[in-house]
Formats: C-alpha cells, structure tokens, sequence
C-alpha cells in the first residue's frame, strides 16, 4: 500500500472524508496541518495529519474510508506520518481521540495528561476548542 504526501488538490477529499467520519474540520482552513493520503481506484481510501509545533506535534484526524476499514490503511497511514516526522524532526506526538485508544495503545501512545502536553500543542484549536473534554489525550516519543 503506497502512502504520500497529500497535495493542495487533494484537501477538498481529505476534508469531506473527515466531516463523513464526523471528525474536526473547522480550523483546517487557517491551521498548518500536512497531511498523508493512501489511495485506491475510487480516490482517497485514508488520511492522516500532522500539526507542527517546533520538535512536538499534533496528529491530526486518521481516517479512513468505510471501503478500507479492516485492511491496514490506518496503520499504513499511521506508520509512514511517523517516519516522515521523526526524520524531519519531530521528537514528540500527541493526539486527542473519542474512539480509537486501542488502536493507538497498540502501536505504542499512552494515555497522557493533558497538562504533561506542551503548551504550543495544548493551544491549538483541535486542543483548546474543537475536541471535548471527554477526548482521551495520548502521546508517544518518537
């Protein structure tokens, strides 16, 4: 399964696949997020973001289309944003998440405190308005 980058004419995609899972999209007009894409015959099967903040960073929305749920894309997806940051510099993740803890425990994030997250992270809009406060925080070292 073949992950990039996702370009400008790729974000329209991205976004509707996002607002179908029901995941924040509001800010993604003025917040710096990159995103990575896998695709199929149909168009994009998955997405996934990152937020920069210096050497830490905020993933952003995994998502995947129901067609490719259950055949590897979220972990593909997950595992090429993970090289691709941590080779341009990224030392830390964090996420925000109402439903995908397991998934995310088994490839090594631990639920985390959202006062042990920086400060730049904590004040993103996902962070500080988007996500309720019910959202479980995780984090992992890269």
């Amino acid at each position: 399964m073949m992950v990039e980058r996702a370009s400008a004419s790729d974000l329209q995609a991205i976004r509707t696949l996002l607002a179908e899972a029901g995941l924040p999209v509001d800010d993604l007009g003025t917040a710096d997020v990159s995103f990575w894409v896998t695709r199929d015959a149909l168009g994009i099967l998955g997405a996934i973001g990152v937020e920069r903040f210096g050497t830490s960073g905020l993933l952003r929305s995994l998502v995947v289309a129901p067609r490719g749920q259950e055949r590897g894309v979220a972990s593909a997806l997950l595992l090429e944003l993970e090289s691709s940051v941590r080779s341009s510099g990224l030392e830390f993740l964090a996420l925000l998440t109402q439903t995908a803890a397991p998934f995310f425990a088994k490839r090594g994030y631990v639920v985390t405190p959202r006062e042990q997250v920086p400060v730049r992270v904590r004040q993103s809009s996902e962070f500080a308005t988007l996500c309720p406060a019910s959202a479980v925080c995780m984090s992992k070292a890269l």
